[in-house]
């Protein structure tokens, strides 16, 4: 059994799966071609992870999460992946990494966008989503921030989470470049997921969410509600969810897991 656990967590959604665990896969067939035993099977709740007695400590000692064998066993604590000093190869987003996780974990490259409507090479964008009737508006061409303030002052806007670049921290930014806020919006509600934000909408407990596009692409396969939905408008594109190692990770080891990224069509290197 391997030493390492891997996650692609981010995008791991019970329909797509099968395709998860078949980039999963193309992955860890270059790793072991460069002699890396790494893990077969992904982590998919805290019960996949392995113990840290007393609890997973940073580099100074202090204890930034606790040990996977007392979190409830069929959920999945995104840091307690993030931070576990077994993580080989992982997805997070650049909201945690810029409130801290970056000090904690190294790089090892950009996942690819190319072919998602508001992608485009490692950026993406989110699609700021409203109940229909309404027309879809199509992704800027050169991917710059399209927010139709007329449409959405005023209305409840709901947000997977607090840390989450491309559900409230993309939006925030853009909304400022234009000399306004959050303010905007008369209610803010936290969801827990870009699913669950574009079922609020739907469901009429929301105005507005923005959604990131590959998200938005899996709720338009997935999601039955997301067929009364309708984007309204776009985010800025940013740096898409990046692949992380522990920060413990040696340097030749980083370099073979961004060989095996390198050696992937679909992905490039960061």
């Amino acid at each position: 059994m391997s030493k390492f656990i891997a996650a692609l967590s981010m995008y791991d959604w019970p329909e797509a799966r099968a395709q998860v665990d078949a980039q999963w896969a193309k992955i860890r067939h270059a790793l072991q071609y460069a002699g890396v035993d790494a893990p077969e099977a992904l982590v998919r709740r805290n019960a996949d992870l392995p113990a840290v007695p007393g609890g997973i400590r940073d580099a100074s000692g202090k204890v930034v999460v606790s040990d996977p064998a007392r979190l409830s066993p069929d959920e999945l604590d995104f840091h307690a992946i993030w931070l576990h000093p077994a993580l080989l190869f992982a997805q997070t987003c650049w909201g945690p990494m810029e409130l801290g996780l970056q000090h904690h974990v190294q790089v090892v490259g950009q996942p690819s966008y190319d072919g998602i409507e508001g992608g485009q090479g490692g950026f993406y964008s989110s699609a700021i989503v409203m109940r229909k009737p309404g027309k879809d508006v199509a992704a800027p061409d050169k991917g710059q921030a399209l927010i139709p303030l007329d449409l959405i002052r005023g209305k409840r806007f709901a947000f997977n989470s607090l840390d989450s670049m491309s559900g409230i921290i993309a939006i925030t930014r853009d909304l400022q470049a234009m000399g306004e806020s959050l303010d905007v919006f008369a209610e803010r509600l936290e969801s827990g997921g870009h699913r669950n934000s574009v079922v609020e909408v739907a469901e009429g407990r929301a105005d507005v969410a923005a959604i990131d596009c590959q998200s938005w692409a899996l709720a338009q396969r997935f999601e039955p509600r997301a067929k009364d939905v309708a984007v309204v408008g776009w985010t800025a594109r940013r740096k898409g969810l990046p692949f992380i190692t522990a920060r413990t990770t040696p340097p030749a080891l980083l370099a073979k897991l961004r060989a095996a990224l390198v050696a992937e069509a679909e992905l490039i290197a960061g």
